[in-house]
């Protein structure tokens, strides 16, 4: 199918994010510009723009003489990641606790329900989703574009290894709990409750990816 679109190159890097988000593109995977455009029907110079959109979100990196590769989060970016998004989103969810009225908190009980039921189901990327689009929907309740901007970019990089930590033993239920631990402090209109219980929910995800790759050495190390 033809892409035709006023900023083709902009929707050409949407869907090269979600092919990296989903894991198609995985970590290493060099991004072959001739053949990438064959497979989208268009040129060569829309997918070398959508790559250079690509490196500045840090998704994707280019070495010289040698093309672009989907990007590896090290332990040192998470490191430095973590706490910075760790305040900003606690931040916003002291915003929220302020802002939320009984139908946002309404609309954020019916997305912890789903959050619940996939918990229970085991459903680790449905949970994912569910859980993504909670904090989405608590950055918007903050109101706060300039908080949002940062996060929005922060994300991007952060969600390569999100979804890695809910393979860690026992995180799963962990992060419903935390989760369900926030929407309490909204719903009673606490946000210095709420900041506090994002940022513990954020600090123990960067703990359990610090477990999983622990649990992932030991293994190979057998």
């Amino acid at each position: 199918m033809r892409l035709v679109h006023n900023s083709l190159h902009h929707e050409v890097a949407a869907r090269l994010r979600d092919r990296i988000f989903s894991g198609e593109l995985a970590p290493g995977t060099f991004l072959d510009e001739a053949r990438l455009a064959e497979q989208m029907s268009i040129s060569r110079t829309p997918v070398r723009e959508a790559l250079k959109v690509l490196t500045a979100e840090g998704l994707v990196r280019h070495e010289p003489r040698r093309g672009c590769f989907v990007n590896q989060v090290t332990d040192q970016d998470l490191d430095e990641i973590f706490p910075v998004i760790t305040l900003l989103e606690g931040r916003c969810a002291y915003e929220a606790a302020l802002n939320a009225s009984d139908a946002d908190l309404q609309a954020l009980e019916a997305l912890h329900e789903k959050l619940t039921r996939h918990a229970k189901a085991r459903r680790i990327n449905d949970y994912y989703a569910a859980n993504f689009a909670i904090h989405e929907a608590i950055i918007t309740l903050a109101n706060n574009r300039w908080l949002a901007q940062v996060i929005g970019d922060l994300r991007k990089i952060v969600k390569l290894a999100r979804l890695q930590q809910l393979h860690a033993p026992g995180r799963l239920d962990e992060s419903l709990s935390e989760h369900l631990a926030v929407f309490a402090a909204l719903k009673s209109r606490d946000p210095d409750g709420a900041e506090a219980a994002m940022r513990k929910h954020l600090t123990r995800q960067r703990e359990a990816l610090r477990e999983l790759a622990r649990h992932q050495r030991s293994r190979l190390s057998i």
